[in-house]
C-alpha cells in the first residue's frame, strides 16, 4: 500500500495494490475509486485533501483479532 500527497494539486492518492485500473467511479466531486477488471478496489483519489483529511498525522494501526469458532 502506498499513500502519496501531491501538494501542488492538494491531491491524495492511496494505492492498495498495483493491479491495472479498468474503471474509475466518482463517489462525489472530490473522491474517485479505481477498480480492476474484477471490481476489486485498486486506489482512492481524494481531491482537496487538506480540507478533507488531517495531513499532519498519518498512522497505521494493525489490530490482530481472534477468530470466532462455530
Amino acid at each position: 500500500m502506498k499513500i502519496r500527497y501531491f501538494a501542488d494539486t492538494d491531491t491524495m492518492y492511496i494505492e492498495f495494490n498495483e493491479r491495472p485500473v479498468v474503471e474509475t467511479r466518482e463517489i462525489n466531486e472530490n473522491t474517485l475509486l479505481d477498480l480492476d477488471a474484477d471490481g476489486v478496489l485498486v486506489a482512492i483519489t481524494v481531491e482537496h485533501a487538506a480540507g478533507a483529511t488531517d495531513l499532519s498525522e498519518v498512522s497505521l494501526q494493525q489490530i490482530v483479532g481472534q477468530r470466532v469458532s462455530s
